[in-house]
């Protein structure tokens, strides 16, 4: 029978769902057809398919070949499938013993040549053939990121004829080698920050609560030097994290050195970015920043610089931890639960506020400036807090201290995040309505306080909530049981809001 199958694997999202690669040889004039949805990529694939088994010394068959990727409601994309094809056509046509590819799944691309290329979206389908006991096949150039799946069965080829000499029996495939990662350079340190005492502390609450913070301040107050320090406040990445951020890049197409180091992700996208650079889209979706960032920080640097449009898209992201990509072919689920972080100037020359006096923005001026931040996004930041410059002979004083090194402030961090772990299972920032009631236990004074504190600046609930789990953090910090009057005092001094004309307001 001229029938073969040879498996492989699609990229859906961060998933790769099972694909058949059935090849059958008929009578009638020599044609090939693809079938089963595939798109651009995959039908051009005959034609690397023919050259490379032409140049690697096979016989093409002058037949009827019809190769159907199944299932046929799923579509296929890429020239991932290049490999299995190929291989089903020497299977079909008996010069493979069609037994031999039983048990194996094969991804790759192949040149005219018959070289193995690299494709997207390997260290998925190693997780399912791992958990499906199955011996997956890749470009040796995807070999270390398939490696980073341990008890997968990874070998690894760069030419077709490495791979047909296996499976006759010939020879045998390498396995494939996790690479350790390049050494880098250490993280920045909060060391290096002089002065700024509130804003290193509402860092490493923010760190330890996992909280989103705003930071609002004229130019040269070290709103930015301060965010790129708190990856180095977060623990590294756990082994099913890591696993989650390499699946992301690798779907992406991007390196994933750092992973292997364990640093969580921090990316930091330019304000011309667009909405679909930041959430992922395009006619076949590709993850976003917020899902280069999961598990990591996402730093939105001069934030009202943003497209207004752009940043509302964040809202969902920030409340469900994943970004749903609809089209009309199918729908692509990301991951996207990251910690935002974010630093703006409080009026177009950002000196609004300054004791100097030297802004001259008019009111209105300030009103749009401030306005290309919608209420709700705003009202989605934990913790907000004005930032003050300070004073050049205070800088500049080389008698001044320094703060506490990172390190010091990454093992209190660690210390409350496992005691949230232990307590609830995961960070305070993702605390429900009912979890705080249970968790913080306001005593009738602390109640009337937050009330009262409610009333006067204008909170809404979503805010006294996101007060509620900064106390809880700030607690945790301190190895306290229960959520004291400092501890809420403290956290209601991390929701100063944005100056506004004529005083100080908050949401």
């Amino acid at each position: 029978m001229s029938l073969a199958v040879v498996h492989a694997r699609a990229m859906l999202g961060i998933s790769a769902p099972a694909v058949t690669v059935e090849v059958h040889l008929s009578g009638g004039l020599p044609s090939l057809s693809i079938v089963g949805l595939p798109e651009a990529a995959v039908r051009e694939s005959k034609d690397r398919v023919r050259s490379a088994l032409i140049n690697s010394g096979f016989d093409y068959p002058q037949r009827r070949i019809t190769i159907n990727l199944a299932p046929a409601d799923l579509p296929k994309e890429g020239g991932r499938y290049d490999l299995a094809i190929a291989l089903g056509i020497l299977a079909a046509s008996k010069q493979l013993p069609p037994e031999s590819l039983a048990g194996w799944e094969v991804l790759g691309e192949l040149t005219l040549a018959g070289e193995i290329r690299p494709v997207r979206g390997v260290l998925p389908a190693a997780i399912v053939c791992r958990d499906l006991g199955r011996a997956l096949l890749v470009p040796r150039l995807n070999g270390a990121e398939a490696a980073l799946v341990q008890g997968c069965d990874v070998r690894v080829a760069d030419h077709l004829l490495q791979v047909c000499s296996a499976l006759r029996g010939d020879s045998t495939l390498e396995l494939a080698l996790a690479v350790p990662p390049p050494a880098v350079s250490g993280l920045p340190d909060l060391m290096e920050v002089k002065g700024q005492y509130q804003a290193r502390r509402a860092l490493e609450v923010a760190a330890a609560g996992s909280h989103n913070l705003l930071f609002s301040g004229p130019p040269g107050s070290g709103k930015s030097m301060l965010a790129a320090r708190l990856p180095g406040l977060l623990p590294v990445l756990g082994e099913r994290e890591r696993l989650e951020v390499a699946a992301v890049y690798s779907v992406a197409g991007c390196a994933i050195d750092t992973v292997g180091h364990g640093n969580r992700p921090f990316r930091n996208p330019h304000h011309t970015a667009s909405a679909v650079a930041l959430v992922g889209g395009g006619s076949q979706p590709r993850p976003g920043e917020i899902s280069l960032a999961h598990q990591g920080v996402l730093f939105l640097d001069e934030l009202p610089e943003f497209p207004r449009a752009v940043l509302d898209v964040l809202r969902e992201p920030l409340e469900t931890g994943e970004i749903l990509i609809s089209r009309a072919a199918s729908q692509m689920l990301f991951p996207a639960r990251f910690q935002l972080l974010a630093a703006m100037n409080p009026c177009p020359c950002g000196y609004f506020g300054d004791p100097s006096g030297r802004c001259r923005c008019t009111p209105d001026q300030i009103q749009r400036y401030q306005g290309r931040i919608s209420g709700p996004l705003l009202d989605r930041f934990d913790m907000q807090l004005n930032v003050k410059a300070l004073d050049p002979a205070q800088l500049l004083d080389p008698a001044r201290g320094q703060g506490e090194a990172s390190g010091v402030v990454a093992q209190r961090v660690a210390a409350a995040m496992s005691l949230q772990q232990a307590r609830q299972g995961r960070p305070n920032r993702d605390l429900g309505a009912a979890e705080l009631d249970q968790v913080c236990g306001l005593a009738a004074a602390q109640r009337d306080l937050l009330v009262n504190a409610a009333t006067k600046l204008g909170l809404s609930a979503r805010a006294c909530h996101r007060i509620l789990r900064v106390a809880r953090t700030l607690s945790d910090l301190a190895a306290e049981e229960r959520v004291g009057e400092a501890q809420l005092l403290e956290a209601l001094s991390f929701r100063q809001g944005l100056l506004r004309q004529g005083g100080s307001g908050s949401r």
